[in-house]
């Protein structure tokens, strides 16, 4: 995960388009020593424009136009923050973002695109969307088609290429729909030859699409458009794809602007030579263009050689965009358009064109170029199986396996201290204090995204967990953190954020990080020793016959993890997006739900390391009781089951399976896997009495009533 050379340059591409997206997967063909890549991308998959109408159109799934930024950034071992820029710091080189602190950079570069919104038309923002940002839209349009409007009235405003390509699309993928296209000019599509253009009207009447030109919008309601000529338009689904504006925190960034897009010299450098722009946000005055994504995908290869030059203090190369390209423009149906020197060419055969063209593309950043492990040789017997044939997980899933932690623990003494209540196999260990008594637990966590902010308020989380999971209020924290090889000035920077984001964490929570311990090593890794305090602390054993579970968190998170670091493909899967929410689980304190559960709770512990089994067994060997979990019942992380069900695993999961080997009946299924999956910063599982679980429910968001605790020896039944 971590680079073999010290950290000492940040390379910082803000927005995941089309030239970043190229430019990332060439870097890791070749990444440069001691430079630390970054993308910053608000969501973790990027829409290929190209495939945009085939998508509304219903030719293509989802998956198969988004760029999964994820992936991408495992490949090319980048940093990945999903975030947006709101604003820039020239001076101390640093990007403000919407949701966290600003983050510094060495060098950085903008593709972060156009808007086409038209906020100036009163209730656009309220009831209107907009063709760009693209991931936006695409969300939005398959919300409105899954409502299956018996005749959807739908407007499109603008009728250049992009509108009436979209239009085309949307009357094809609901042809009941009367679909209304508006041009504020005299003459749709004025920017191509005569040839495509007619072409292309022809295909607007045969598709019975309403033209209006010289039609202004004046208000947009939720189910119509008002004219400026006070026409009212019905319509439940209005799209903009006139607007082509910047993203307005550039004009604030004192760079010199071209109508708000930033102005770049043949470098593709704006006027501080440390920040790079290219896309549509970008304003090429030694060569100017129209706005497409042909130029960004061209720009790619020198924006890349001006990157690494100028890390390296190296000549920098011109970009020289191509005066023209052949225009292929879909219709609707399978078929296309293209225009280039006015001639009239239109039909099927296009179309497959433009596809097998799209398809190319976006098979960059499909399978990627497998980068060889290093394998001993010779090999002593034994060292290949302990190798393995995955990548070791990070978080919980680099856990000691239960059967060999039970070996290694065996032989520990006991406690000799009267406060101590408790030690090994709970929790955490239990002292008795004036009051009550105080908890205290140590975990720490091998990273598993390179994002140390993002890493350190997960392992704040997770290794609070034992002390909510005891009932207890957290009290002081103390820090154990390994961090990479960095400059002194990364270091301290790195060691900043990581303490920054903890202490706001254990700050929330009630707690105080009274300090800790720092070292360099191979990889970053992130501990907290942790106490807390109550008047009683909850174990593992009091389950009653009868009590209801309660799993406050989906499970599934080491599996998604697990194929995140693999970068494994699966149809109809946005791997990205399944890890952007196992992040966002993993962010979230268990607090709340401690709070809510403990004054009920007859036993309770945080599923973690050795999965939602494992820790309920735990639950029911404390208590000498039985369970029956009940399959439907058992949240799951989106993408989880698909993953699990062609083999996704983590590699702790194996040991974990193997611990509770007799223990647990039911038929072999992806959600029987899921039972074995460590969790890192996993929900709280409790056992509480039955006639007040629904109860509970209520307060206690994304919480889940499981099974319930049974007579019997204490094994698990995972019922259909």
């Amino acid at each position: 995960m971590q680079p073999d050379f010290p950290i000492v340059k940040d390379l910082v591409l803000v927005g995941g388009g089309h030239a970043h997206a190229l430019v990332a997967r060439m870097w890791a063909m070749s990444p440069l020593p001691g430079v630390r890549l970054t993308l910053i991308n608000s969501d973790p998959a990027a829409p290929y424009t190209g495939m945009l109408p085939g998508l509304i159109a219903g030719h293509y799934a989802g998956d198969e136009i988004m760029i999964d930024l994820v992936r991408l950034a495992r490949f090319a071992g980048a940093r990945l923050i999903l975030d947006h820029v709101t604003g820039m710091d020239r001076e101390t080189r640093r990007l403000h973002l919407a949701h966290r602190p600003p983050i510094s950079y060495d060098l950085c570069s903008i593709d972060i695109g156009i808007t086409s919104d038209l906020p100036d038309i009163p209730g656009f923002t309220q009831f209107a969307h907009a063709a760009k940002p693209l991931g936006d839209f695409a969300t939005q349009w398959a919300e409105f088609v899954a409502r299956a409007l018996p005749d959807p009235q739908i407007t499109v405003i603008g009728a250049g290429v992009g509108g009436v390509e979209l239009a085309l699309a949307a009357k094809h993928r609901l042809p009941s729909a009367n679909v209304t296209l508006l041009e504020q000019g005299p003459t749709a599509l004025p920017a191509i030859g005569s040839g495509a253009r007619n072409a292309l009207l022809a295909h607007l009447i045969r598709a019975k699409i309403s033209l209006i030109t010289n039609a202004k919008p004046a208000e947009i309601q939720a189910t119509a458009v008002t004219l400026s000529n006070g026409t009212r338009l019905p319509s439940d689904f209005t799209l903009a794809v006139a607007g082509s504006r910047p993203h307005a925190w550039l004009g604030q960034a004192d760079l010199t602007l071209h109508n708000g897009f930033l102005t770049v010299s043949d470098t593709l450098q704006t006027s501080d030579p440390a920040i790079f722009a290219a896309g549509d946000c970008a304003h090429l005055p030694f060569a100017p263009r129209p706005k497409a994504g042909v130029y960004a995908v061209r720009a790619a290869p020198i924006l890349l050689h001006n990157l690494r030059a100028s890390l390296l203090n190296q000549p920098l190369k011109p970009f020289k965009p191509q005066r023209d390209y052949l225009k292929l423009i879909s219709t609707g149906a399978r078929g296309a358009v293209a225009d280039k020197w006015s001639l009239p060419l239109d039909g099927a055969w296009l179309w497959h064109w433009k596809d097998r063209i799209d398809r190319k593309f976006m098979a960059k950043f499909a399978s990627y170029p497998a980068m060889p492990r290093p394998t001993p040789n010779p090999a002593i017997p034994g060292l290949l199986d302990a190798i393995g044939d995955k990548p070791m997980c990070g978080g919980c899933g680099a856990k000691l396996g239960a059967s060999d932690l039970a070996t290694a623990l065996a032989t520990l003494p006991k406690p000799q201290r009267p406060e101590v209540i408790s030690g090994p196999g709970d929790d955490a260990a239990i002292l008795t204090v004036p009051g009550g008594v105080q908890v205290i637990t140590t975990d720490h966590l091998r990273a598993f995204t390179n994002d140390a902010r993002l890493m350190a308020r997960i392992a704040a989380i997770h290794a609070l967990g034992d002390v909510w999971a005891m009932g207890a209020n957290p009290q002081i924290a103390l820090a154990q953190i390994t961090l990479p090889r960095l400059s002194p000035e990364k270091s301290a920077e790195m060691l900043a954020e990581i303490m920054t984001e903890a202490a706001e964490v254990f700050r929330e929570a009630g707690a105080d990080i009274v300090g800790g311990h720092t070292s360099m090593g191979a990889e970053l890794t992130i501990g907290f020793t942790v106490t807390g305090l109550a008047t009683r602390a909850i174990s593992k054993g009091g389950a009653k016959l009868g009590d209801k579970l309660i799993l406050t968190k989906p499970i599934g998170s080491g599996t998604i993890m697990a194929a995140e670091m693999a970068m494994a493909e699966l149809p109809g899967l946005i791997l990205g997006e399944a890890v952007a929410r196992a992040l966002h689980q993993m962010s979230q304190p268990n607090g709340p739900a401690a709070a809510h559960l403990a004054p009920y709770a007859h036993a309770m512990t945080d599923v973690t390391g050795f999965g939602l089994a494992g820790h309920l067994l735990e639950i029911l060997d404390a208590s000498d009781t039985a369970a029956t979990l009940h399959s439907a019942a058992i949240p799951t992380l989106p993408g989880a089951l698909a993953l699990a069900a062609v083999g996704q695993t983590s590699s702790l999961a194996p040991a974990n399976r193997a611990a509770t080997i007799g223990r647990i009946s039911g038929t072999d299924s992806p959600l029987k896997a899921l039972l074995y999956d460590p969790q890192t910063a996993g929900g709280l599982l409790a056992a509480v009495p039955a006639d007040i679980a629904e109860t509970l429910l209520k307060y206690i968001p994304g919480a889940a009533l499981i099974g319930e605790i049974t007579a019997g020896p204490p094994r698990i039944t995972l019922a259909d």
